[in-house]
């Protein structure tokens, strides 16, 4: 492990310099035995001449052990730093890889899930209850129509409404009217999807709209995509409606981001997100700042990649790859991750 690398060469950094104080200590120390040895020859005369000599050997061979350990701390200590700053590097490169590959893997999750979302939408607008609604809007088929929707939502989970729209963006039916009562002949002509939609130019396209709160279904976010229903549901039919499909983006979203595969101490220290195209925040693992903050993405136009931003975080990004026919909305995943404490302290 590339953490492992720094923990060993601040080890063998820290053991080298206790070993070379403990050199010079004892080295001081015969340096002054040494010392006292010369004064104490001086004052014995000819009879200490033999101790003096000595003496003056240990001092030779106290400075010779100075200038080792001198020269082992001038040649090992910038060895040891050049090898805890590469180490240092590894690890955040392999950090900044791993967190990048977390963030492809998140929104490549949001684009297969986004992607069925525009096929529903495509497929369900052909459904004959759909197009008898807006052909003929009687009572008995709109009510039928909102019996039909109810029944795909009863598999299908994961969309808080579907609405189908006249072509004045009137909802004529949608599949949870007891639950959305506000939703029944609620007027949604002035939505981007809903406008967006009509101006399909076959069946196989559709519309989207940013992830937004809806008023109708009590404030939840939700991912509207949308397309025109056409006469007799065929794909080069006129358009005699729209049906949107709202995609219950809130828990959808929190369940993908929550879902990163993170150790506990990492999940601690890492903050998990997708934001659109403008960097603004759509899901967060920490629940803060949706639709709210803009997270400021060194990207330099790179589609995947990591960098360490001023505050010592490393951010992971990766932008949508988009998947089978469905192209991204040019959003990121995105991990941004904290240094995990040492030694008691952190950064």
């Amino acid at each position: 492990m590339p953490e492992r690398i720094v923990e060993l060469a601040k080890t063998v950094g820290a053991i080298a310099n206790q070993k070379v104080a403990g050199i010079k200590r004892i080295n001081a120390h015969a340096h002054l035995l040494a010392l006292n040895a010369q004064i104490e020859s001086a004052r014995a005369g000819a009879a200490g001449a033999g101790f003096g000599v000595v003496a003056k050997e240990v001092k030779t061979i106290s400075r010779e052990i100075e200038g080792l350990t001198t020269e082992l701390t001038e040649q090992l200590q910038p060895r040891l730093v050049e090898l805890d700053q590469h180490g240092q590097r590894l690890v955040a490169t392999v950090r900044g890889t791993r967190l990048a590959d977390l963030a492809l893997n998140l929104i490549e999750i949001i684009d297969r899930n986004l992607y069925e979302r525009s096929c529903d939408v495509r497929w369900w607008a052909t459904d004959s209850a759909v197009v008898a609604a807006c052909t003929d809007p009687s009572a008995q088929a709109r009510d039928y129509a909102s019996s039909r929707l109810g029944v795909i939502l009863d598999s299908y989970t994961v969309y808080a409404d579907l609405v189908v729209c006249d072509l004045n963006g009137e909802v004529i039916a949608h599949g949870r009217p007891a639950k959305y009562p506000q939703m029944g002949g609620a007027t949604l002509s002035g939505t981007t999807w809903f406008r967006n939609a009509l101006a399909t130019e076959d069946g196989t396209g559709f519309a989207v709209a940013d992830i937004a709160a809806s008023s109708e279904l009590g404030g939840q976010l939700v991912a509207t995509y949308a397309t025109a229903i056409r006469e007799r549901g065929e794909t080069k039919g006129r358009p005699i409606g729209v049906l949107g499909i709202m995609f219950d983006w809130g828990t959808q979203a929190q369940a993908v981001v929550d879902g990163v595969r993170l150790s506990p101490e990492e999940r601690s220290l890492t903050r998990a997100l997708i934001v659109d195209a403008k960097h603004r925040v759509l899901a967060a693992s920490d629940r803060v700042g949706v639709l709210k903050e803009i997270i400021p993405i060194e990207t330099r136009d790179r589609q995947m990649g990591h960098y360490e931003a001023k505050d010592g975080t490393v951010v992971g990004f990766a932008l949508t790859p988009g998947y089978e026919t469905y192209r991204g909305l040019g959003w990121f995943g995105v991990l941004i991750q904290k240094r995990a404490r040492s030694n008691g302290a952190g950064r």
